[in-house]
């Protein structure tokens, strides 16, 4: 009997680099968030209890990620990165070719940074593209479709030596790993089980922005989203270490092994520094649109690895800035574990893959 033929089981959620399930300590805290219901900027006795709430919540943010600068709550990662790229004091913007398309529509005009056939950021160039008076470079923690880690610490001395700030999107790695080493960064909580709507763009100091008016001292415009803050406090200081148990996970190492004897590409085999949370895998015998539908019809909710703009499929500009053969970045598909994976879950996603890998 295949997986067709099976009733279908409960649905497996493997699309956490996406949005993850809201966990329930940042459930309850929003609960009482939304008792605190005045605006924080108001001088009377609600709003300033609003507003200690409010800051109450920052710190718990600033001291679960041991950030030691400045924290501004934005609406989430993309908004955080457009206020960085628009409103830091600095020079040309030069931004990493796998970057998130938050940054690349943000900064439509900046320099892109190319990348190795291994996704890490080409250290030459960089070199070179910093020697211009003071840039911001824009280069992510984790990338969203690969997994792949950047050397933030290389990257932040180079820029750091030349003048220069770094601007990291931590969105796939806040909750997961530390803050690298930078002078601005983005998280965004629903990556992480806290609620959509609500992130933070952390700055060293307030005088590497340009200040807009309005709230948060003048940096963001908007009313503070008190319930979305406490509840992301509450879903950061719930993240373990490790964010996944590697048990968790061991099921994908043989899959790994059929994955290769079968003919398909496991895309962390050739990246710089894999991170366990999300991978990319191309099937030899099935385009990702096709595998996508698949999964769903078996109950196992993962994503593409190529993005479909109107109407046309089109390779990830992410594995093209990697040369990837553009018949294997067709078939890949992105499948991604948070808080609440279970081995079986995962166990259960290795067997279908081998079934349609079959098939």
């Amino acid at each position: 009997m295949n997986h067709q033929d099976r009733p279908i089981p409960t649905r497996i959620y493997l699309d956490h680099a996406a949005t993850s399930p809201l966990r329930p300590e940042a459930r309850a805290t929003m609960e009482q968030g939304f008792s605190i219901w005045a605006n924080p900027s108001s001088p009377h006795a609600e709003g300033r209890k609003a507003r200690e709430a409010l800051e109450h919540a920052r710190e718990r943010i600033k001291a679960a990620l041991g950030w030691t600068g400045e924290l501004i709550f934005t609406s989430g990662a993309s908004e955080g990165l457009a206020l960085a790229l628009s409103q830091a004091k600095a020079g040309a913007r030069l931004v990493s070719a796998v970057e998130h398309d938050a940054v690349l529509k943000a900064a439509p005009d900046a320099e892109r940074l190319p990348v190795l056939g291994n996704g890490a950021l080409d250290m030459d160039v960089l070199a070179e593209a910093v020697q211009r008076e003071h840039p911001l470079v824009a280069v992510q923690q984790v990338n969203s479709e690969t997994g792949n880690a950047q050397d933030l610490s290389a990257v932040h001395a180079v820029v750091s030596d030349a003048g220069g700030y770094l601007l990291a999107d931590c969105a796939q790695g806040a909750g997961k790993m530390p803050p690298p080493p930078c002078d601005m960064a983005v998280i965004s909580a629903h990556k992480f089980g806290g609620p959509i709507g609500v992130g933070a763009l952390l700055v060293k100091d307030y005088a590497m922005l340009e200040p807009v008016g309005g709230h948060e001292r003048g940096y963001r415009r908007g009313t503070e989203n008190l319930p979305g803050a406490l509840g992301m406090a509450a879903a950061l200081e719930a993240c373990a270490d490790p964010y996944v148990a590697p048990e968790v996970l061991e099921p994908l190492d043989t899959l790994a092994q059929e994955c290769r004897a079968l003919g398909g590409t496991w895309l962390s085999d050739r990246l710089s520094c894999p991170t366990p949370y999300i991978r990319s895998i191309a099937m030899p015998n099935m385009s990702g649109t096709a595998q996508v539908m698949r999964f769903d019809m078996a109950g196992i909710a993962v994503s593409q690895g190529s993005a479909c703009s109107s109407g046309t499929m089109k390779t990830s500009h992410v594995l093209d800035a990697m040369q990837l053969n553009p018949k294997v970045a067709a078939n890949c598909i992105r499948v991604s574990f948070g808080w609440n994976t279970t081995r079986a879950e995962v166990e259960r996603f290795c067997e279908v893959w081998l079934e349609l890998a079959r098939a």
